[in-house]
């Protein structure tokens, strides 16, 4: 049932209960949510008015989206959420504050935006009245560069959703060259031996540690204890494990991984987008050709 939350027939009002909504099922879904379902979440739990379904501004948005995205900013200043990895986490401080209402925590996270822009302009010499001028346009330029950057990811997910299972693993091959491991075995398509790649850090293989990888090309299924037991079973004295997957760990996955007699490193899907991105331009021009990426600057925020 969609809530029906007491708070004024605004801009302000739409964004208090479309992130109250959002804070709500992070608090009851482990504390985040992926960037890429809040706009369902909000749809599915918030009762929105007709003006509020509207396209507003200059790039033609969902006037519900575009108030959600401006007014999350103030909850990231006020340490109600944290935004890293393409989600959103629900801090202690988030969910104290969410005893007020959605209306409330509003009006809180509001307050500590101001706070900190008021101590940000008095280091840098700025009165009020340049400040008022300057806010909105601020908090346009960051919500602007965050959609664009989730668009970005977006676009790369999807690329290699699109991939199979052995490009993946060559991906993966590729990113630990680039991060200076020497990379000389690589399975071949056939029945599934275990370990998919072996990477060691020097040229000879002479030095420990060696690393054993298995890769699952699973984007939209998490990877289960099981799979990582087995992996932590083909490993030996001098052995270390990394499990690289395309979509997620399970929390009993994630459990084994810390609790493995040898050390197991877990890589999922938002991770290896990140390091694929980090290394990039250490890559052979054949590597960079497996997820092609095109960087382009534009005018960005000290906010």
């Amino acid at each position: 049932m969609k809530d029906k939350m007491n708070v004024p027939e605004n801009s302000a009002g739409c964004a208090a209960k479309c992130l109250y909504a959002v804070m709500q099922y992070m608090k009851k879904n482990g504390g985040s949510v992926a960037t890429k379902e809040i706009n369902q979440v909000i749809l599915k739990n918030v009762e929105l008015s007709e003006w509020e379904k509207e396209y507003a501004g200059k790039t033609k948005t969902l006037r519900w989206w575009k108030t959600t995205q401006f007014y999350s900013i103030d909850y990231v200043k006020a340490g109600f959420i944290v935004k890293k990895n393409s989600c959103w986490y629900l801090t202690p401080e988030g969910e104290t504050a969410m005893k007020q209402g959605a209306w409330g925590t509003l009006q809180q996270a509001v307050e500590a935006y101001r706070a900190w822009r008021a101590t940000k302009n008095e280091l840098e010499g700025k009165n009020s009245d340049e400040d008022e001028k300057d806010e909105e346009e601020a908090k346009e330029k960051i919500s602007t560069i965050e959609e664009l950057e989730e668009k970005a990811l977006d676009g790369i997910r999807e690329y290699i959703n699109h991939q199979n299972a052995y490009d993946f693993q060559d991906d993966v091959a590729a990113l630990l060259r680039a991060m200076d491991y020497h990379v000389p075995y690589v399975a071949p398509p056939g029945p599934d031996g275990g370990i998919d790649i072996i990477a060691h850090i020097d040229a000879l293989g002479a030095k420990t540690p060696r690393i054993k990888v298995q890769v699952k090309h699973k984007p939209n299924n998490p990877i289960s204890n099981t799979e990582i037991n087995s992996l932590s079973g083909l490993l030996r004295a001098g052995d270390i494990g990394l499990f690289v997957t395309s979509g997620s760990f399970s929390k009993q996955a994630i459990n084994a991984a810390q609790t493995a007699n040898t050390y197991i490193k877990l890589i999922d899907g938002k991770d290896f987008i990140k390091l694929w991105r980090e290394y990039y331009s250490k890559m052979s021009d054949e590597d960079k050709n497996r997820i092609p990426l095109k960087f382009i600057a534009f005018i960005g925020s000290n906010e």
